[in-house]
C-alpha cells in the first residue's frame, strides 16, 4: 500500500465570511493520479492552492509526508503547479522557460543541459529549443510549461485545468500523454477538472465535489458504476434521475411499478433516488415490460443514437443504443436487476 503523501484535514477556506471550502479531509497516496472534479464554484481551485501555498487555509491542516505545512511558502514545497494559462515568459525561448527554475537555484550549466534535453525528450519537444514561445501551438506551449514543472523534479505536480484551451482532439491526445508522463516518473500528479471525460480517461482516484464538500471519492469505474447520491450520478455521465420507495430489501417501487434490484439495507418505505444509465435500458416491441413509453425524440451521436422516451407518468427517459426506434413508435423499457442503483436522498438544508 502506497504510503499517504498529502492529507487535508478538516481543511476549511472563507473568502470574505463564504465557505469555499467547508471542513473537507481526503488523503493523496504516493505515485497517485488523482482528479479533483466538479462544477465551478465547487471548491477544486481552491483546495489546488491550498495545497501550493498560494492560499491559506481559515482553520484545518495541510500535511505533507506527516509534518504541517500551512505556513510553508510556494517556492519551499515540493510541488509544482502548471496553470490553465500556461504563465510561460515570452521573452525567453523554450530552452531558457525550462531552465528557468533550474538558473534561480544556480544548477550548474552542464546539469542544466542535461535536465532540459531529458525534459524535451519527455514531451516530445527535442529540437524546439531555440524557439519562441510565442511561435509555439496552444499544445506546444503546454508541453513547455509541463517540462518546467517537471525539470525541477517535484514530488507532487499540480494540474489547473491545463488543456481547457485545447481543441477536442489535441486535448483527447494530451490526457494520454499525461497520464503517460505521470506513469514513466512515477510521481503524484493533483489534476483539476470539470470535465467528467478527462477524469475518467486518466485517474488513478477521483474526487467529485460540490459546493465546498466532497461527494465522493473512487476509481473511475466505482464513481461510474456506484454513485453515492444523485448529484454524482448526473455530473458523471448522463442518467435517469427519479424518485422511488424502497420497499424492503431487493425491491424498489417508481414509474409507477414495482422492480426487483440488488440493493439492500434501506429503511422500509424510505424515499430514494432511483438511477439508470442510458446504456442500460434496453428497448423492446413487446407490451409485457412493465416500463412502456413512447418515442418523443432521436438524435445521432456518432457510436450510438440517443432516444428520449416519453412513459405514461410522464416521466422523459433518456436511452442510448446502437439501433434506433423511430419517432412516435411505442415501445418497452426493460431494466435488469444489476443496473437499477438505489441511491440515499440527499438532506438539504
Amino acid at each position: 500500500m502506497a504510503k499517504h503523501i498529502i492529507e487535508l484535514v478538516n481543511l476549511k477556506k472563507e473568502y470574505d465570511g463564504t465557505e469555499a471550502l467547508k471542513a473537507i479531509n481526503l488523503y493523496i497516496r504516493q505515485n497517485e493520479f488523482v482528479t479533483l472534479l466538479g462544477p465551478s464554484g465547487c471548491g477544486k481551485t481552491t483546495t489546488l492552492r491550498l495545497i501550493g501555498g498560494f492560499e491559506k487555509p481559515t482553520s484545518g491542516t495541510v500535511l505533507f509526508e506527516g509534518v504541517n505545512i500551512n505556513d510553508v511558502p510556494p517556492y519551499k514545497r515540493r510541488v509544482n503547479t502548471v496553470f490553465q494559462k500556461y504563465a510561460l515568459f515570452p521573452h525567453m525561448n523554450v530552452y531558457e522557460n525550462i531552465a528557468f527554475g533550474l538558473r534561480i537555484k544556480k544548477t550548474d550549466n552542464d546539469v542544466i543541459r542535461q535536465k532540459v534535453a531529458a525534459m524535451l525528450s519527455m514531451v516530445n519537444l527535442e529540437g524546439f529549443e531555440k524557439r519562441s514561445v510565442e511561435s509555439l501551438s496552444g499544445g506546444q506551449q503546454q508541453r513547455v510549461a509541463i517540462a518546467r514543472a517537471l525539470v525541477n523534479e517535484p514530488e507532487v505536480l499540480l494540474l489547473d485545468e491545463p488543456l481547457g484551451a485545447l481543441d477536442l482532439k489535441l486535448r483527447k491526445e494530451m490526457q494520454l500523454e499525461l497520464k503517460n508522463i505521470q506513469q514513466r516518473l512515477g510521481i503524484t500528479f493533483i489534476y483539476v477538472t470539470h470535465d467528467q471525460e478527462e477524469a475518467l480517461t486518466m485517474s488513478d482516484t477521483i474526487v467529485v465535489m460540490s459546493q465546498g464538500t466532497i461527494q465522493q471519492i473512487g476509481t473511475p469505474q466505482d464513481i461510474y458504476n456506484e454513485p453515492k447520491n444523485a448529484f454524482v450520478a448526473d455530473f458523471i455521465g448522463e442518467s435517469n434521475i427519479i424518485d422511488g420507495v424502497m420497499l424492503e430489501d431487493y425491491r424498489v417501487r417508481f414509474a409507477g411499478h414495482i422492480f426487483d434490484c440488488v440493493d439492500k439495507d434501506f429503511g422500509k418505505e424510505e424515499k430514494v433516488d432511483v438511477v439508470v444509465r442510458p446504456e442500460d435500458i434496453r428497448l423492446t416491441r413487446e407490451d409485457r415490460d412493465l416500463l412502456q413509453g413512447r418515442v418523443s425524440s432521436v438524435i445521432f451521436k456518432g457510436v450510438h443514437y440517443e432516444m428520449k422516451i416519453s412513459d405514461e407518468n410522464g416521466f422523459e427517459w433518456i436511452v442510448h443504443s446502437t439501433s434506433m426506434e423511430p419517432v412516435d413508435t411505442e415501445v418497452g423499457l426493460m431494466v435488469q436487476p444489476g443496473d437499477i442503483q438505489i441511491m440515499k436522498k440527499v438532506q438539504t438544508i
